[in-house]
């Protein structure tokens, strides 16, 4: 089965979603396919206080459902389906899905987003979006007077410690080598800070907490020096990882222009990509900001985009 679209959207969040609305109301045929997270990273942010226009804050899956009402109210389409190949050769563009369809569409916008890099042990999933983070800026408030850990040696690492150190009461930067990938001036900015203390040669072996009113709630983690081996024991109230994102691009990479990293370089100050009629917004192509607000201007800008490039094309 086949089916046509003006607009293909490949992702959800507030990129993939506000470029849906935008499209939709556009009057344009609209699909946006939600892929394996829909909603994205907002999914497991348990409330959003810094989005513009909710004044007493609102959980970050319920935001998502707003902004997929709000779509489906000017007719675009959703499905919870998963990209799973591009042909980006020729036009119309043509994109396979796991539910065995085939799409085609005149142009196409990727909101597939990134994701945080985890460390791979087993409490950490029980604890994330309770006490774990990998957003500094997007969750630092909720940590006010209270005493956090960075985890990290990176340039990231150490501005995540000096954002945080104007919140918290303290914070910790663990690091598993005594040596640092972040720049001398940034090193010493953290090394000077008062409420910053830096533990090296040390990696966080599991995370603990308690069952609480509403769920659960980090309480400490457990500490190996991977020197000795020994484990010691740290009560925390919260835990931010700064050991780099993944850009979602994995589909995208034998047609779409990225830099070293993976993330989907994009015209000046524009949505275009390599491939004229294919666009890219939200954090796929955004390794500085990484915001729900900064996302979502840049999935307008993109339906923007499309909808004046497919004007210029005669559609």
């Amino acid at each position: 089965m086949s089916s046509h679209y003006e607009i293909i959207i490949i992702g959800t969040g507030p990129a993939g979603l506000t470029a849906g609305i935008y499209s939709a109301r556009a009057n344009r045929k609209t699909l946006v396919l939600e892929g394996p997270e829909p909603g994205g990273q907002l999914m497991t942010t348990t409330e959003v206080e810094n989005y513009p226009g909710f004044a007493e804050g609102i959980q970050g899956p319920e935001m998502m459902e707003i902004f997929r009402k709000q779509a489906q109210r000017f007719n675009a389409e959703t499905k919870f389906e998963t990209a799973t190949e591009v042909d980006f050769s020729k036009r119309p563009f043509t994109i396979k899905t796991d539910a065995d369809a085939t799409y085609t569409a005149d142009a196409v916008i990727i909101a597939t987003g990134a994701r945080a890099k985890r460390l791979e042990i087993p409490s950490e999933q029980e604890y994330y979006g309770y006490g774990i983070s990998g957003c500094a800026t997007c969750d630092g408030f909720f940590y006010r007077g209270k005493n956090v850990i960075v985890v990290g040696g990176g340039d990231t690492a150490m501005e995540d410690a000096l954002y945080l150190a104007n919140l918290a009461n303290s914070v910790t930067i663990i690091h598993r080598r005594d040596e640092f990938r972040a720049s001398k001036i940034m090193l010493q900015r953290a090394q000077n800070h008062p409420k910053i203390k830096i533990i090296t040669n040390t990696v966080i072996e599991e995370f603990y907490g308690e069952k609480t009113a509403f769920g659960k709630s980090l309480k400490g983690v457990k500490l190996r020096n991977t020197k000795t081996n020994e484990i010691t024991d740290m009560p925390i109230d919260g835990v931010f990882l700064a050991i780099g994102h993944i850009p979602n691009t994995d589909l995208f990479k034998n047609s779409i222009e990225t830099d070293p990293v993976g993330y989907i370089i994009t015209q000046g100050k524009s949505t275009y990509t390599n491939i004229p009629g294919v666009f890219a917004c939200g954090d796929v192509q955004d390794p500085v900001y990484r915001q729900a607000v900064t996302a979502a201007g840049s999935g307008c800008a993109a339906s923007i985009d499309a909808d004046r490039w497919l004007s210029e094309h005669g559609k």
